[in-house]
């Protein structure tokens, strides 16, 4: 638990750049550098979870931990991922909330430094997900078929217009493909064996579909009752209804400035924060938690706020994993978990193009410090968290 925990701590003090770039941080250093789970579990792990409400990354790692420590585990990386953004990001709230903050967040300009800072987080976030593209390719993309199961996928994410939101689709249809080619060999990868080797008490997935229903339920109570109550049900509302998480989730946290419960200035400061710090998006509910103006709100606030955006899609993992795991030996699905895999591969390789590497636009800078980023990870094998902070070094310097 404590190898988890410490290993997640790193990742959630120096993953910078998203979802989509959690997971090329997560696969070099699960799959690459700890050997925790090869590439074809790692790649299933992401399937499965992407075509789920939620936050993708702290999903993925939420397995990962859960394959290497059991329930201790599990807990250890989802905390381990998540403290460093979410105290960041307390911190910052009960900073903002003693002052009078209307007019300076709406009006101060930001210093030219700060943006380069966030091109170079970008520009290394290019070159980390550039890498895992890379090489996942040649592991999940073998033969002409999944490769073009992939191109398939990647122009149909480019295709929707809501980006991430419905990365699910692709996925989907490409498992639907693969279920309709035959394997290259009888011994396929995914024939005759589960899809993940995890094992659960039947109780558990029953209690947590249970769970997961009660919790909703109580939120569409709760957000007619005070003030308070529509904060947390804004909070399960995002952490169940939202697919691809990262930035997609803001439109619904954004109804809070609309109800009254968050200025218009504070939210986009707070906005602004949680893109600065390493970490899931979703801990910009612990900046919501603790700067609102219910009377759950500050360190409490913060706290059951963080809490109550992961738990519906935690729990919505553990209710269908059961069902995943009852895949065998039958060919069209060991297909469509080819054509996932596949799949899988092509939304990663969209998402590169757009909106990463779109994000950096025409900036000669920003675009050099991307190749280096994907050459000092690719060819010298830099440790990402050196590549992060060169990139925000020379992005700061632009």
């Amino acid at each position: 638990m404590r190898d988890v925990f410490l290993t997640f701590l790193r990742l959630g003090l120096t993953s910078f750049g998203g979802p989509i770039a959690h997971l090329g941080y997560f696969r070099r250093e699960f799959v690459e550098r700890r050997g925790w789970i090869d590439e074809r579990l790692f790649t299933q792990i992401v399937a499965f979870c992407s075509i789920l409400p939620g936050p993708t990354s702290s999903q993925v790692g939420l397995l990962v931990g859960l394959l290497r420590g059991g329930a201790a585990g599990a807990f250890a990386a989802w905390v381990g991922f998540t403290l460093p953004s979410a105290v960041a990001l307390t911190i910052f709230a009960l900073a903002l909330t003693r002052f009078e903050t209307s007019g300076l967040a709406a009006n101060a300009a930001q210093p030219h430094w700060f943006a380069g800072v966030l091109g170079g987080l970008g520009a290394a976030a290019v070159g980390i997900v550039a890498q895992a593209v890379a090489s996942m390719m040649k592991t999940q993309c073998p033969d002409r078929m999944t490769r073009t199961i992939a191109a398939g996928a990647a122009a149909f994410t480019l295709a929707l217009a809501s980006g991430t939101a419905w990365q699910w689709l692709p996925i989907a249809a490409a498992a639907l493909a693969g279920a309709f080619v035959p394997p290259r060999t009888a011994s396929a990868p995914g024939a005759g064996e589960p899809v993940l080797p995890i094992r659960l008490p039947r109780w558990v997935p029953v209690g947590a579909g249970l769970l997961f229903a009660a919790l909703v339920i109580a939120a569409v109570i709760a957000a007619q009752v005070s003030a308070a109550g529509l904060l947390l049900a804004t909070l399960v509302r995002a952490g169940a209804l939202v697919f691809g998480g990262g930035h997609v989730v803001l439109p619904l946290l954004r109804s809070l400035v609309a109800n009254g419960l968050i200025s218009e200035p504070n939210f986009i400061a707070g906005y602004g924060a949680t893109q600065a710090v390493p970490g899931p998006l979703f801990t910009f509910a612990a900046f919501l938690g603790a700067a609102n103006d219910s009377p759950l709100h500050g360190l409490a606030g913060a706290a059951v706020a963080t809490v109550l955006i992961f738990v519906p899609s935690f729990l919505l993992v553990f209710a269908l994993l059961p069902g995943l795991n009852a895949l065998r030996s039958n060919p069209a699905a060991a297909g469509a978990l080819r054509g996932a895999n596949a799949g899988v591969v092509g939304v990663l390789g969209a998402v590169l193009y757009s909106p990463l590497i779109v994000g950096l636009g025409s900036s000669l800078p920003l675009l050099t410090i991307a190749l280096a980023a994907f050459t000092l990870v690719t060819v010298w094998h830099t440790p990402p968290w050196i590549v992060v902070g060169l990139a925000v070094a020379a992005g700061a310097l632009t």
